[in-house]
This record gives C-alpha cells, structure tokens and sequence, in this order.
C-alpha cells in the first residue's frame, strides 16, 4: 500500500499578458486619478496617441478632464481597458485596487505610479495575484498636470515579461528613459528622488532664508539665486559628483567656513556642515593635507 503524497496549495497563476501583437496596436488605458500627475500621464499618452480614458476622483478633476478633451472612463471603458493606472496617493493604492477590480477584465493590468511602493501594494489576495502588475513611476518633478514629462527617467517594474515590454513602449512613446529598480530597494530608490527634487527645493528655501539674514528680500533672494542653482546643475551635468563641486570647501578655505559658520542660525548652520560634510568626504584626495584637516575640525560640531 503506497502512502498518498501531502498536497500543498498551489500558488495562483498569473494570467497571461500578451501586448504589441502588431506595431502601432496601442493597448487601451484608463488613468484613475487626475491630479498633477495623472493628468501629465493622461496628457502625455493622449498626445501620443494611445487609446485612453480618465476616470477622475472628484468633481473638479471631472472638469478639468472634460475641458482638456479627454474622454472620461465610464463601466464599458473599464472593462475594455488592458492597463489601468492608478496615480492616487500611496495609502489609497490598494484599496482602490481592490475596489476596482470588479470593474476590470480579468486581463487588465494594474499599475501604480508610487515611487516608494512595490507591487504587492495591491494586496496578496489570489484573484490580485493572478493579475499581471507593474509600477510606472515618472522621475519628474510634477507641480502641475502641464507640466512635460518627456526627457526625464521612469523607474519600471512588472510581474511579467509582457507587462514590461509594454510599460517600455509607453516610457519610449512618452520620451522618458526606462530605469529598472528592485522591488526591495523603493524606498532607498524614492528617497533619493525626493532628495533630489523637493529637497533641492527645501535647500534653496535654506539658501533663501540665509540672504534674508543679509537684508535681501525673499523674491528678490530667489530670482538672484535660480541661476546660480541652474550653473551648479550644469556643472554636475558636464563634470559628475566630484568635478561639479565649487565653493570654499573645493578650495580648501578654512577661513570662509568659519565665517559662514559664525554668521548663520543653528539650523541652517546644522545644514551647511551636514552639505560641506559630503562635499569634503567627495574633496578629501585633493586637498592639502593641513586645510583638509582644518575643514574637518570646523564641520565636526
């Protein structure tokens, strides 16, 4: 007599997604959410001719929609859509999916625009994991649904090679440069995106408020310092990390961060050292060694 083997749950297969079966043969896509960035993607994939509704979360958003042109999602349009993208907020992403998926085909793809999420932000539910899914996350600093997303990156991920191909021809019909990311690195990956976006503008507010300490007003602050911040750019564009860094610390000047040091509050003093801090780790090889030294001592407070 043979004993039976134990049988174990099976784990969900994913539904087959197969895209691009002819060139030109856009999928069709709803964007849910029309906020600044879903409006920027729903514009975006408008103009280049994908087949594409909107499915709006408020009454303002419905109009703003309906005069731009675009055509709004009613139940038909969701059940013919092969992507939906949900760009609503990071605590919204799952629960949204769960609710819409009633509304779906069971072929569609859902798809986040979160940055610091991964895919099982849509919960781990069979009928979710049957699902093909992915992330389209535009690294592009959006402050108003005009704003042009071609020419900047986007971080993909998908649980399928199909999913893939095809967030890769959207990224390519957009103009932006696909990147991919590990799924357990977002949040390490997001942060840096926000270092790079809201906190370069948090830095410039600091640069703001130290001139304010000079007697110089904030607009008039600011419109002297965007140009400055825009060569900075175009340095570290035309010569990296390292070669792009000016200022007292490039050239070893002990003297001038004393001074700037003197002259600010605790706050933004704390801020200066923590930047020169990374500036001089970056300098440390090509600096004397007796003006490194001293740098060193001044920034370790």
């Amino acid at each position: 007599m043979t004993t039976p083997r134990p049988r174990h749950p099976r784990k969900p297969k994913a539904a087959r997604w197969e895209t691009r079966p002819r060139e030109g043969a856009r999928p069709a896509v709803v964007v849910v959410g029309f906020g600044r960035l879903g409006g920027a993607l729903s514009l975006g994939l408008h103009r280049a001719g994908w087949p594409l509704t909107v499915f709006p979360r408020s009454a303002a958003s419905v109009k703003r929609a309906a005069e731009l042109g675009l055509r709004l999602a009613e139940h038909d349009a969701l059940r013919a859509a092969k992507i939906c993208v949900l760009a609503v907020p990071d605590a919204v992403v799952g629960t949204l999916a769960q609710t819409l998926l009633p509304d779906l085909s069971a072929h569609a793809a859902l798809v986040h625009c979160a940055g610091a999420l991964d895919l099982t932000a849509f919960g781990e539910q069979p009928q979710m994991l049957k699902r093909a899914r992915g992330s389209f996350h535009p690294l592009c600093a959006v402050s108003s649904l005009e704003d042009e997303l071609a020419g900047h990156a986007v971080a993909l991920s998908a649980t399928s090679a199909g999913l893939t191909r095809t967030l890769e021809w959207m990224a390519e019909d957009l103009r932006l440069t696909a990147i991919k990311v590990p799924e357990a690195q977002r949040p390490a990956y997001h942060a840096g995106a926000v270092l790079s976006a809201g906190g370069l503008v948090s830095l410039a507010s600091a640069a703001v408020q130290s001139l304010g300490l000079a007697g110089i007003p904030e607009d008039a602050a600011l419109e002297a310092l965007l140009p400055l911040m825009k060569s900075a750019l175009r340095g570290l564009e035309k010569r990296g990390l390292t070669g792009g860094i000016t200022g007292p610390v490039a050239r070893g000047d002990a003297s001038v961060v004393r001074a700037h040091l003197k002259a600010l509050p605790p706050e933004l003093a704390s801020l200066y050292r923590a930047l020169s801090r990374r500036a001089l780790a970056r300098l440390r090889d090509t600096l004397p060694p007796e003006a490194r030294n001293e740098l060193e001592q001044l920034l370790s407070g």
